[in-house]
């Protein structure tokens, strides 16, 4: 099943893809508001579906598929391509830092180049939502804990990103990064191994990987992060980008206003947003 946020006339809401139809779940009587709060009450929609309207998916506007998240997690140089083009050595942990929500928008909404810096570069990964609340997690038991996957652009103001050490600025300018279209069930999307990701810019293949040449994968991570703090469901894990930044790039390869950037994933979807710069 594919579950989406969108807004309709200003009213945030979500529901599920079906077609090219939206069931609008949380525009039913009595339905949980938003899709974190869907994921936090068990994701029942026998009663409340039957009830709910259906929408074109072209009447509505998608939003980040969890628009107002808890914890946006990210795990950086998790692809050895990338670790090796970076010149970063190898660790024993994951490397992580921090998204704000306001930072994401959805499919089809631009990405903006802020007038602070020109040096605007692509990251395609996958990212995953916590179903439920989690702490010390045993990596076995990880899966049990993901509500589902959806494509993400962690894209990087890479100069403010070598402010210092950390990462966090060169992350969060606002509309940067891009989370979408859909959150697939685990169950549509099947083993994550030999799943291709790819990112296009303009059409031009600019990364491409699979899923399990992460250096830490998925039930390593959400272990790893639930024993520093709490995973609460609606919680989002972005895994790291595979090689092939723009940044590494001779000459280095920037997005700029007017360009098309893709992020695609099998099974999961395809995420394409516009680049603009900020007015």
């Amino acid at each position: 099943m594919k579950y989406v946020s969108f807004a309709l006339s200003g009213q945030a809401s979500w529901g599920y893809l079906e077609g090219e139809n939206v069931v609008a779940v949380g525009l039913g009587d009595g339905a949980p508001v938003t899709l974190r709060d869907a994921i936090a009450s068990g994701m029942d929609l026998s009663a409340s579906s039957r009830q709910a309207p259906r929408l074109r998916l072209s009447e509505v506007e998608l939003l980040p598929v969890i628009p107002n998240p808890g914890k946006i997690i990210c795990v950086g140089l998790n692809y050895e391509d990338h670790r090796k083009e970076s010149g970063r050595a190898q660790v024993g942990h994951p490397t992580l830092f921090a998204r704000f929500a306001n930072s994401q928008v959805g499919h089809n909404h631009p990405l903006v180049r802020p007038k602070e810096s020109t040096e605007f570069d692509y990251e395609g990964e996958l990212a995953l939502v916590v179903s439920r609340r989690g702490r010390f997690i045993p990596s076995d038991e990880a899966f049990e804990y993901v509500a589902g996957y959806a494509c993400y652009n962690d894209a990087s103001i890479r100069d403010w990103q070598r402010h210092t050490s950390q990462f966090l600025p060169g992350k969060n300018f606002i509309a940067t990064g891009a989370f979408g279209p859909s959150l697939v069930t685990p169950d549509d999307v099947g083993p994550l191994d030999d799943l291709r990701i790819r990112t296009r810019l303009n059409g031009e293949m600019v990364q491409e990987s699979t899923l399990g040449h992460m250096i830490f994968d998925i039930p390593t991570i959400i272990s790893y992060c639930s024993t520093f703090t709490e995973l609460e469901p609606g919680d989002v894990i972005v895994t790291g980008t595979p090689g092939g930044v723009g940044m590494k790039r001779t000459p280095p390869l920037w997005m700029k206003d007017g360009d098309v950037v893709e992020v695609e994933i099998d099974r999961v979807g395809l995420l394409r947003n516009s680049v603009i710069d900020a007015r």
